[in-house]
């Protein structure tokens, strides 16, 4: 019996790495640059086709704003540690940081219990009200989609500080 899916959050600033410069990629990039011990941690908690929702944090837009399935688990390269992920799909609805947090039943969300945190853990039942929420996303199979999970060919690298 395999290990049951996990779900994670990651975020960026959209100025430093957006949804549309993960989708531009071939939707593949290595997801390194974390610094933070607790980050790592769940980077390195990571497995094959865990989902994560991509959130662009910063002033201007704290929103989920798509999905990305891990495609291989971590690694060291350097001095960096990293996991790759690629585009499974955009939310239909980007999901804002004021409606999550205006849901009662999001409200033992580790994004705010640990909103410095680049990286956290979603549970099932997190993951799936948002997804309520943001009416879903492409490739979840609601659209007559599926997420396509190609081998890794090649992994642009996307800075994370």
């Amino acid at each position: 019996m395999g290990k049951a899916k996990q779900y994670f959050l990651l975020k960026t600033e959209p100025s430093d790495w957006s949804w549309e410069d993960q989708a531009s990629n071939g939707g593949i990039t290595k997801w390194d640059g974390v610094k933070n011990k607790q980050a790592q941690k769940y980077l390195k908690s990571m497995a094959l086709h865990d989902l994560c929702f991509f959130y662009h944090s910063g002033a201007k837009a704290r929103r989920v704003v798509g999905v990305v399935t891990v495609i291989r688990e971590w690694y060291v390269e350097g001095e960096d540690g990293a996991v790759d992920v690629k585009v499974v799909g955009e939310m239909r609805r980007p999901v804002d940081l004021k409606e999550m947090k205006g849901d009662g039943g999001l409200k033992d969300f580790a994004l705010f219990k640990q909103p410095r945190l680049s990286v956290v853990p979603v549970s099932e039942d997190i993951w799936k009200k948002i997804c309520e929420l943001g009416g879903g996303y492409e490739g979840d199979g609601q659209d007559g989609t599926e997420g396509e999970e190609d081998e890794l060919k090649e992994t642009p690298k996307k800075e994370n500080n």
